[in-house]
């Protein structure tokens, strides 16, 4: 066998154990969960400790927190990225600076960031236990992953193309928009969807900002539990829980799959329209 055959050979092995490994934990939350998933099971109330009843309240809760975090970091690490690399030069001290604290950042504990969200949104600035608290906390842990994405999709970006607009007279935020930026729409998307599935399956950071109380909550300023907090919670503190925590971890991938799904669609149909309008 040579060496390319033999490469070959052990790229499809690795491929094929991470789909085995990754198949049979699906598989195996679908059938210690699929049991209990009914149209109750989604919008009614936690009852007896979150043994029986729903997790309507839940659901709720998780979906605020993301919106938060989604909102709160898109347009923010956007922006930083444009500004890493359009508007700072690469070897400069503050590019430097920036990046190596992004790094930094992208690697700190998730409980260090539970820590600082308790600290900061609940305490100092006064928002308590509440969805807003956990967004804004986990708005902080997405951005360094979804900026370093960002910025290195548009660096990938040709420079024939700065320079084609530079020639037509174009401004640079006019070339930044219709062409630089749905250039880097597959780099955006990837890092916004990383960024959405590290803060989908958080539970640290959540555990210290937005808190454990599983009733509906009337707005922002309101405590909610994620689904993730609920099926730690399930696992570790309920005894007899298990059934309920493998339901609530499959309707977490199903709502994760669903999110991102929407994520790429808006990504394929703003790279269309902008490729249309040039």
């Amino acid at each position: 066998m040579s060496k390319n055959e033999l490469t070959t050979v052990l790229i499809w092995l690795m491929a094929v154990l991470v789909s085995g490994v990754f198949i049979w934990l699906l598989a195996d939350i679908i059938i210690h969960g699929l049991s209990k998933l009914s149209w109750s099971f989604f919008v009614e109330s936690p009852q007896n400790v979150g043994r029986s009843g729903g997790i309507g309240p839940i659901i709720v809760s998780t979906l605020l927190i993301l919106l938060v975090a989604i909102v709160t970091a898109a347009p923010l690490g956007l922006a930083t990225a444009v500004l890493l690399s359009e508007f700072t030069r690469h070897d400069s001290v503050f590019g430097r600076f920036v990046r190596r604290s992004l790094d930094v950042l992208a690697g700190v504990p998730s409980i260090v960031f539970g820590l600082f969200g308790n600290a900061f949104f609940c305490i100092y600035l006064g928002l308590g236990f509440s969805i807003l608290s956990g967004g804004l906390t986990l708005a902080c842990m997405v951005l360094p992953i979804l900026i370093r994405t960002a910025e290195e999709g548009l660096q990938a970006t040709p420079n024939d193309y700065r320079l084609a607009t530079a020639a037509l007279g174009m401004s640079r935020s006019s070339a930044l928009f219709h062409l630089l930026l749905p250039a880097a729409t597959p780099a955006i998307a990837a890092g916004l969807l990383l960024g959405i599935g590290r803060a989908g399956a958080e539970t640290a950071a959540l555990i210290f900002t937005s808190g454990y109380v599983d009733r509906m909550p009337d707005s922002l300023f309101d405590s909610g539990r994620a689904l993730s907090v609920h099926i730690y919670d399930l696992s570790m503190n309920v005894a007899g829980g298990d059934a309920s925590a493998y339901s609530s971890a499959l309707v977490l991938i199903i709502l994760l799959l669903i999110i991102n799904s929407i994520a790429m669609g808006l990504a394929k149909h703003w790279l269309h329209r902008s490729i249309v309008t040039v």
